[in-house]
């Protein structure tokens, strides 16, 4: 029955009527003012589906009686307008529509009532890899190997495209989805049957949340709480808290998008918002472009939030208008907007908070971040004394694997420890001869949604290779350059200013329009200096504009990665070294021997800015986004069946997943974990890469010689995340980082542990599947942060497929754990103050846990050591809501919809 407080009204404009849900009957016994925008979003949603069961009059007023201070206890739900996905994440949650569409029928059910309910937009943007770069067909070529590789899973897209309604793909070389969501899919206000209602959505990859600073609540999930999502389930979310950031003060000269959102990063991951909303506000929030709002608000999960809201006010229409969208919609929004209170001006009432950070932009300097997790900022200042730090450390580890290494023999055989001794190595590449060192940069990458959305920066990184040009500087001949924009209408811009030369003079060619080094995609390092580094243990540096940088993420053989603006991009590939102070020291010497400092090539902000003037219009963007959907000739020329369930042909990247096989009408009951062996035990912020990669597969891992023994090549395995639709490759992928430190096999990195039963080291795969043959359930053990990073749901899907039950950890972040309940995997949490380490668990024992049921809040494990000592202790159950108690119970959330649909 539907609420009273949900009264829908008219809104006419324009000669035409509409209706929406106001908070008018609320406001007259409440406060409506008080609540964050974002809140609000949320309480319209609700209003909006007053009407559906899963909403309740006592759900409308815990929101509207939202306490600030509070810990987040009351769940609700939430209906998004849309559903975003990358081709990374995005096959596999096809993949397994296609496969419920199987199992629909085998239930005996009309397989087509498999069907996404709301608009699912699909954009091919992870996929390309730099294979080819510094020349002038460098793009040409990156995309016809994209083709290549990749046309088995294309044709699968193109499959869904013409079977599912409600699903549209963006074909690949068009550019990356959260700046085409920014620029163009987004609608800001829905007018869907005459009903107007903020566009809200969640996306299958954690930089969703891009899309917040354009006023559009979104963030990101993982694809199997996105599936659901399409299925018509709504989001189970607790209320959360709100940090609010109150912007003040003047961006100094010089400083850029890039700097501040670093300097955010950073306070923001002290502060602690993880699994909180933020929203900025304050008279800074005039200051910055809607480019810069959305620089801030892509890195929500560096910062570790759910999202970081900016509201919708003159700037955002400004956007909207430079972006090529009508003056109809853009009058209807702020109409609408206007109308429900969530329209922000100077006379916009302040929100209460859970907790505020100021931040004078006055204060900014600039800054990069790394050598391997985006929050550790560093000023640009001191970016060279931290990296001898680091080398200091690393020298230490490299003297005594070089100890090792001769007491074994082998030094003096292949001469590997003198070259590391020396740190250097003398290569031959492009008929020049250098010494490559510790700290040179050898990728240096233009990539990533965070920063290519944003025209000040990459203009800024134009205009500074046009003055280094001008003096006759050029990148380093190490130095792997790249530009992967993130959509068309960068290229354009740059090109009509004239910057685009500028930029390939410098070795920055176009190399694609996706998500490349950011990702992994970073491609082979040209041979010689690839062998450089191994031969010589070299530890050598990738900086790229990118907003992530974790271990073994951008390339295997680079350890030290560093984000940074697209212009310092520049400055390093010209220095070709992080050894380098750019602030005091020179960049590199001119035509006539003389030095050059950064600051003689350091773009202004007036020149910035009229260079934007003049050459970024509107007409960009419409001629760009005009058939966006068409594809080029390659595209449209793939084959696609027609037929309303997949055939599955015999594929090395599209198999039918087993996750349905033998689903019978009702589940069965949970089953009781009893002498679990711990697979994996690892410490603090272990990421979604750490546990599945999505970067390349070595030959001699399980992946690789599974797919060799397919008969594929290694030439042609591309990478993990391109084969996401293959559960034989990610089951084999996970926990198959290189960087892996699992403690149950010390001194060893990647995809090792300890097969207790034999106390032998063999890969995590074999392992588990030698575990699996015995019956034993498996477990992991892990530290803080515990999933950190990318919205993964392989994260979630490998562990179930190789057995594990049961994670035990002193935090999650949000996605995974979300991921975990939602594959039907139990996430237990330690209790205060209390770790693996500090109750003496060694990983090597058996674990039990006591019988869970829907209001288990804390649960009793039991340890039982190799020689029979028992102990005890109490960990936190993180099943959060009664719904994710029952997609537990149901062994995950595709089978609790699934079962839904059959019945119904």
């Amino acid at each position: 029955m539907p609420s009273h407080y949900a009264q829908a009204v008219r809104l006419e404009f324009e000669g035409q009527e509409y209706r929406y849900y106001p908070f008018t009957m609320l406001a007259e016994q409440h406060s409506i003012s008080r609540l964050p925008f974002s809140l609000k979003i949320l309480l319209e949603n609700l209003l909006r589906h007053a009407d559906q069961d899963f909403v309740s009059d006592e759900d409308i007023l815990a929101l509207v009686n939202w306490q600030p201070k509070q810990e987040p206890d009351k769940e609700i739900a939430f209906v998004p307008a849309r559903v975003l996905l990358q081709d990374f994440t995005g096959v596999p949650a096809i993949v397994d529509l296609a496969a419920m569409r199987d199992a629909m029928q085998e239930l005996g059910q009309d397989a087509s009532r498999i069907n996404p309910l709301s608009p699912v937009e699909l954009v091919i943007d992870h996929s390309v890899m730099v294979d080819e770069y510094g020349t002038q067909d460098a793009f040409v070529r990156n995309t016809e190997i994209e083709m290549q590789r990749n046309k088995e899973r294309y044709q699968f897209l193109r499959w869904g495209q013409q079977a599912f309604n409600n699903f549209r793909v963006v074909p690949p070389g068009t550019g990356i989805v959260h700046q085409v969501n920014l620029e163009y899919l987004a609608r800001v206000v829905f007018a869907q049957d005459d009903t107007l209602y903020p566009d809200t959505l969640v996306g299958t990859d954690s930089h969703t949340t891009m899309i917040n600073g354009l006023g559009v609540l979104g963030w990101g999930v993982g694809g199997i709480e996105a599936e659901a999502a399409m299925l018509g389930q709504p989001v189970s979310m607790l209320i959360p808290q709100v940090v609010g950031v109150k912007l003040s003060g003047e961006m100094p000269q010089g400083i850029t998008a890039t700097d501040l959102v670093l300097t955010v990063t950073e306070q923001l991951r002290k502060l602690g918002v993880v699994g909180k909303f933020v929203e900025f506000f304050g008279p800074g929030l005039s200051q910055l472009s809607l480019a810069d709002r959305a620089t801030i608000a892509n890195m929500a999960p560096e910062y570790g939030a759910t999202c970081g809201l900016f509201p919708v006010d003159e700037e955002t229409l400004a956007y909207l208008r430079l972006t090529g969208r009508s003056e109809h919609q853009i009058g209807l929004i702020k109409a609408y907007m206007q109308a429900m209170g969530l329209w922000h001006d100077a006379n916009a009432a302040e929100a209460e908070y859970s907790d505020l950070l100021e931040l004078d932009l006055s204060s900014l300097e600039p800054s990069i971040a790394g050598p391997k997790r985006p929050q550790d900022r560093l000023a640009l200042g001191n970016a060279k004394s931290a990296f001898t730090a680091m080398m200091a450390e690393h020298s230490e580890e490299l003297a005594q694997r070089i100890a090792t290494f001769d007491a074994e023999g082998g030094g003096a055989a292949s001469g590997q420890s003198s070259l590391a001794e020396q740190g250097q190595a003398r290569v031959s590449y492009k008929d020049q001869q250098f010494d490559l060192k510790h700290g040179d940069v050898v990728i240096a990458a233009i990539t990533s949604c965070t920063n290519t959305s944003n025209p000040a920066v990459l203009i800024a990184a134009g205009l500074l290779a046009r003055h280094a040009r001008e003096l006759g500087l050029n990148s380093k001949p190490w130095v792997k350059t790249s530009l992967a924009p993130g959509s068309q209408v960068v290229t354009d811009y740059l090109e009509r200013a004239g910057l685009l030369d500028d930029l390939q003079a410098l070795g920055f060619y176009l190399v694609g329009y996706g998500c490349t080094t950011c990702i992994g995609n970073a491609g082979p390092l040209p041979q010689p200096i690839g062998e450089a580094v191994k031969q010589a243990k070299l530890l050598v540096c990738s900086v790229l504009s990118g907003n992530r940088n974790f271990e073994g993420r951008i390339h295997p053989d680079v350890q030290a990665n560093y984000l940074a603006s697209p212009p310092l991009v520049v400055a390093y590939a010209i220095a070709g070294s992080m050894n380098i102070d750019l602030l005091k020291e020179p960049i590199g010497q001119d035509r006539q021997g003389r030095d050059v400092f950064l600051a003689d090539i350091w773009p202004s902000s007036e020149e910035i800015q009229q260079a934007i003037h003049a050459n970024v219009k509107a007409e960009n963007f419409k001629s760009k986004y005009a058939d966006v959907f068409k594809g080029d000739a390659n595209w449209r020329s793939l084959p696609v069946p027609q037929s309303d369930r997949y055939a599955w042909p015999d594929s090395s990247y599209v198999r039918k997943p087993i996750f349905f096989a033998g689903l019978t009408h009702k589940p069965s009951a949970i089953e009781t974990i009893k002498d679990a062996r711990c697979l994996v035990k690892v410490g603090d912020s272990i990421t979604t890469d750490h546990i599945s990669p999505a970067g390349s597969i070595k030959p001699d891992s399980p992946a690789g010689k599974y797919l060799q023994a397919q008969g594929i090549k290694p030439v042609d395995f591309n990478s993990y995340g391109s084969r996401r639709g293959n559960h034989e490759v990610m089951m084999r992928g996970t926990f198959a980082n290189v960087r892996l430190k699992n403690q149950l096999a010390p001194g060893s990195e990647g995809s090792v542990t300890c097969y207790f039963p034999d106390n032998k080291q063999m890969s995590i795969y074999d392992a588990a599947m030698a575990y699996q043959t015995a019956g034993t359930p498996l477990m992991v053990l892990a530290g803080q942060e515990y999933g950190t990073g990318s919205s993964r749901d392989w994260a979630a899907k490998g562990p179930m497929l190789l057995g594990v039950k049961l994670v035990i950890a002193q935090s999650y972040e949000r996605i995974h754990r979300s991921n975990l309940v939602g594959m039907g995997i139990l996430p237990l949490q330690f209790m205060p103050g209390q770790s693996a380490d500090s109750l003496g668990l060694t990983g090597e024992e058996y674990f039990s846990v006591d019988e869970i049921g829907p209001d288990t809040r804390e649960v009793n494990v039991s340890v039982r050591s190799k020689d029979g000592q028992s102990q005890s202790f109490v960990a936190k159950v993180r099943i959060d809501t009664p719904n994710e108690f029952q997609y537990y119970l149901h062994g995950g959330i595709l089978p609790y919809v699934l079962r839904n649909l059959a019945v119904k």
